[in-house]
């Protein structure tokens, strides 16, 4: 909705530019349609106290343009600043409110009735959807300050699906002192918002993605933040590693947040990073079983890697403006986190884990870094399909007391009263319910393909309803998916169901949980072949592990616990992709009590 770069013609001499810590003369983007007309949709309650006009929690319930409640409301809410500015060239009639900034086209002198076509022109946008407010001048090329005041600009942030995009609106009025009054009045709100930041530490891995991470930093990510005022401080990673390295000695005290921007491993390395320095700072021993404590800063994702399934998994999308915007915008979401650890001592912390199929896959395909990203993974897992190995297992898990439900499409979840597998019979549900009651812990053994661990749902462009569609980003549980030994053939149309919308697990070979702490033992003697399919006649010493992308080998058993969230700001699961209406990118690391 904003007007063009005006230069001056046969030249290239730049003749308009922001103030106020922008200095470049027009943003890197295209605006769209931003604001909504009244009558455009359906209503909704606006709050009629201005105290809270600060509060940015939730911005799914502020979405633009509730037609009959705005128009209802909009006479009763105090009005902070009213005035003529100029907008698309019309004369417009704006109005400042607590909560919306409204304008309408000054109509020429007529009938006293308004038409209808007449009131369909007033517009607005919420005051939660603004970041940031510039005032315009025009200057010439090389000047830096002074100008003639052309007006004030406003950044807004708009939803269209689960994408956010930028956008600006211009308000023309050449008057320094009427101008002087709005943006101080716009700069106050847009200063109290809680939860958005001012100062964040930003860690980047130059080498994910083909080497594409800084330069999509540097032309996507940082004017956004420069637009919004942020002040970040920008590290690249030179070695895997060194972020875990930076976390443990940086002054975390001087930042509102920490921002990764790579592939999956980065995130991991971050994640676990922000949570292992917490337990430092905690006082708390690795070195044994311990109650973690919450990471003290969040953590914002802006993908940059292959797969990027944390990001995906958070909001829906592996857009990195939408992150971004997320982040500027201060929107939080808490995540499980849980700890992984063999005799006593902590592994690493981290989301999700493959043993079995995905660990090999991973192993695979870390022994062959020398072919592209893309082709080392599918390599891999032809590869790791055609030597099919089965693991002979012991599972030893403490169960969630959850009742069985269907997912929000519909689909069964395969388990749900531990003890229970799939198809067994209702009428010994009681039976199996009184013998959990008995002992909640719960023991299977058997030789597995795969197994899972998973705290969050691991949505990807390949599994649009996640690896583990039976689990949420903050809903208290830690979903173990097993893969019993069976045919190749059946094993495939096993891992085929992920790409669609069918339940992956209902199928006689897998079971489902929702545990909260669970114990994986390896037997050390060879399992059978079955069918002649399976090659199992060699034992590995060393269980290969796939921890949030990252390979870890380990010689002994693994403990695996489901840290628990604090009760607030959590959110219902409302769409199809398992997130909710307003899923945001910068979240606290497992919430951790």
């Amino acid at each position: 909705m904003g007007m063009k770069s005006l230069r001056l013609p046969n030249s290239a001499r730049r003749v308009s530019a922001w103030t106020e810590s922008l200095e470049d003369d027009e943003p890197s983007y295209r605006p769209g349609q931003f604001a909504q007309k009244r009558g455009d949709s359906a209503s909704h309650p606006l709050s009629s106290q201005c105290d809270r006009w600060s509060s940015s929690t939730d911005r799914s319930d502020h979405v633009r343009g509730r037609g009959e409640s705005w128009e209802g409301l909009s006479c009763q809410m105090p009005v902070l600043l009213r005035g003529i500015f100029e907008i698309q060239k019309r004369s417009c009639d704006v109005v400042l409110t607590c909560s919306h900034l409204s304008w309408s086209p000054i109509q020429p002198d007529g009938p006293a009735i308004a038409t209808m076509e007449q009131q369909q022109k007033e517009e607005f946008v919420e005051l939660s959807d603004m970041f940031s407010v510039k005032v315009k001048r025009r200057r010439a090329a090389g000047k830096n300050k002074g100008g003639t005041l052309l007006g004030i600009t406003i950044f807004i942030c708009v939803r269209k699906g689960q994408m956010l995009k930028d956008d600006y609106i211009n308000l023309y009025n050449q008057s320094e002192d009427f101008c002087e009054i709005w943006f101080k009045q716009l700069k106050e709100i847009l200063n109290g918002f809680p939860n958005r930041p001012k100062s964040l530490k930003i860690i980047i891995n130059p080498q994910s993605h083909k080497g594409e991470a800084s330069r999509l930093y540097s032309d996507r990510v940082a004017p956004l933040f420069k637009l919004a005022d942020i002040q970040t401080n920008v590290t690249e990673t030179k070695y895997t590693g060194h972020a875990l390295t930076l976390l443990k000695e940086c002054e975390l005290q001087e930042y509102d947040g920490v921002v990764c921007i790579g592939g999956d491993g980065t995130a991991s390395e971050v994640v676990h990073g922000l949570l292992l320095r917490a337990q430092i700072d905690a006082g708390r021993n690795i070195d044994s079983i311990f109650t973690p404590v919450r990471a003290s800063l969040p953590l914002g994702i802006i993908p940059a890697g292959s797969t990027n399934i944390l990001a995906y998994s958070l909001h829906g999308v592996k857009k990195a403006v939408t992150a971004t915007l997320h982040i500027i915008m201060g929107n939080i979401q808490p995540v499980d986190a849980c700890s992984f650890s063999t005799n006593n001592k902590l592994l690493r912390f981290g989301f999700s884990s493959m043993f079995g199929f995905g660990g090999r896959t991973l192993a695979l395909a870390e022994k062959n870094r020398w072919m592209p990203s893309t082709q080392r993974r599918e390599y891999a897992f032809l590869k790791t399909l055609a030597n099919l190995k089965s693991e002979n297992c012991v599972l030893t898990f403490y169960p969630v007391k959850h009742e069985e439900f269907k997912d929000h499409n519909g689909l069964e979840i395969l388990m749900i009263i531990p003890t229970i597998y799939c198809n067994i019979p209702k009428k010994k549900k009681d039976q199996a319910i009184n013998q959990y009651m008995e002992d909640p812990w719960k023991l299977l053994q058997g030789d597995l393909l795969n197994l899972s661990i998973m705290t969050i749902p691991c949505l990807c462009s390949m599994a649009p309803r996640g690896l583990a569609p039976n689990t949420r980003l903050n809903d208290g549980t830690m979903a173990v998916n097993i893969a019993w030994n069976t045919s190749r053939q059946d094993f495939v149309r096993h891992l085929k169901r992920f790409a669609t919308l069918k339940n992956p697990f209902s199928f006689p070979f897998t079971e489902t949980y929702l545990v909260e702490e669970i114990k994986i033992s390896r037997k050390m003697e060879a399992t059978a072949e079955q069918n002649g399919i399976i090659n199992s006649n060699s034992v590995e010493e060393i269980g290969l592990w796939n921890i949030d992308g990252d390979l870890v080998e380990v010689s002994s058993d693994v403990h695996v616990r489901k840290h628990n969230l604090n009760d607030t700001d959590t959110r219902g699961v409302e769409e199809k992709t398992g997130l909710s209406q307003c899923v945001p990118a910068f979240l606290y690391i497992g919430h951790l009590r």
